[in-house]
């Protein structure tokens, strides 16, 4: 029974996966890994699932592909964006990510034209570890008062006064904003009606990962369960 619903599965997923991106262009791109554990051999084992959903020409939220890996690292992370791009994806003017060296790389690497933004959830838990627990409060309060603004100046503005404020008590914290500024507020470049919707990565947020990514976790789920 497990394995004519995993064929079953299998043969739907494999058509999604593979299906060329004709509804383009897709000029929002958000790429993560997720992480599932499977069976392998008698043993349960951690994989990395690599998703990327998009904004297509309809303007409607798109998941375009999911890739099961064994690690997530620059290979996988460029064989994919690679894929992509051959079944169709293009116009994408920003792609926003954790900062995993190996995707930002392949991101520059397969699609040259577009900006990177600097997912802020990931960033706040980076810019975390890097500030003493007793002032994290204070800092994470000063964080999110940048993504608060009305408007792009105001959150240029906004960001300024945040590293004037930290920059005598916190030299470190200071300098970690700093140097991720450019790619921290990169949405700010785009209308601010849809800035909640390209300043994170988070799949969990997005309503695209339902239908087909989660036939794809069923299938892993009736996998490991064999």
């Amino acid at each position: 029974q497990v394995s004519v619903m995993a064929a079953e599965l299998d043969a739907q997923v494999a058509d999604f996966r593979s299906r060329p991106l004709d509804a383009g262009p897709y000029t929002f791109v958000a790429a993560d890994a997720l992480v599932l554990k499977v069976r392998e051999g008698g043993r349960v084992v951690n994989v990395h699932a690599l998703v990327a959903t998009g904004v297509n020409g309809d303007g409607h939220r798109e998941i375009l592909g999911l890739q099961v890996t064994s690690a997530e690292d620059g290979a996988g992370w460029l064989a994919f964006l690679r894929d992509l791009t051959a079944r169709g994806l293009t116009g994408v003017k920003l792609v926003t990510s954790d900062a995993h060296r190996g995707l930002v790389d392949a991101i520059g690497a397969t699609l040259p034209g577009a900006s990177w933004q600097r997912c802020r959830t990931h960033y706040a838990a980076n810019l975390m570890s890097v500030t003493p627990k007793s002032s994290w409060p204070w800092v994470r309060a000063l964080l999110h008062s940048v993504y608060d603004q009305p408007d792009a100046a105001s959150v240029h503005a906004q960001f300024d006064r945040v590293l004037d404020a930290v920059g005598d008590k916190l030299p470190q914290v200071a300098e970690h904003l700093d140097l991720a500024r450019t790619d921290v507020l990169a949405f700010t470049a785009f209308p601010k009606e849809i800035w909640r919707q390209i300043w994170s990565n988070n799949p969990v947020r997005h309503e695209a990962l339902c239908d087909r990514a989660e036939m794809e976790g069923l299938r892993l789920r009736v996998v490991a369960a064999a």
